[in-house]
């Protein structure tokens, strides 16, 4: 039997779903026993491979980078878990949309409240560009697994993670493995 492939992915979102991830405790090495953890937050892989069979996204599409980042694992995954509200809906990170455009963010952050020689950092390949809308991964890429939580508790994960290990799709049903928050 071969190994499933698992990547873990971070956009735009606190981390707090990688958190929750750590908190499988023990039954993480049950799912290292049957796993190969590809590319992850968690290990030092600079590029997404080829051919992975699930990943989990947390994080909402708000930069340029972003916006790559989910293209390429997309195209690269098998199955694509949207893991947590951010990923889900955009959540705490899209909390900047009524603004309008990245342009009041920016000028707050980096005009507004600087201390001394307030400026905008514009230099390319160093800070990505916000987009004008933080939005969901769905709205990108096909989804094939909603994961809500903010962040999803580590019951909830493991409920997604043990099906998928033995090929099946996982059926979230009742509050506490649909609710949002």
């Amino acid at each position: 039997m071969t190994r499933l492939k698992l990547a873990t992915v971070w956009l735009g979102g606190c981390s707090g779903c990688h958190m929750s991830f750590l908190d499988l405790d023990e039954w993480l090495f049950d799912l290292a026993a049957q796993v190969d953890l590809v590319y992850s937050p968690f290990m030092d892989t600079k590029e997404y491979p080829q051919q992975v069979d699930v990943v989990l996204v947390e994080g909402a599409i708000a930069n340029e980078e972003h916006l790559e980042t989910i293209k390429t694992v997309r195209e690269r995954s098998h199955l694509l878990v949207s893991f947590g509200d951010c990923a889900v809906t955009g959540n705490v990170t899209a909390l900047r949309n009524p603004l309008g455009s990245a342009e009041p963010v920016l000028q707050r952050c980096y005009i507004e409240t600087a201390d001394i020689h307030g400026q905008i950092p514009q230099e390319p390949g160093i800070v990505p560009q916000l987009l004008d809308r933080v939005t969901p991964v769905h709205t990108v890429v096909p989804v094939d697994i909603y994961l809500p939580g903010c962040p999803p508790s580590a019951t909830r994960i493991q409920a997604v993670l043990e099906p998928l290990l033995r090929g099946k799709i996982p059926q979230l049903e009742g509050r506490e493995f649909i609710k949002f928050g």
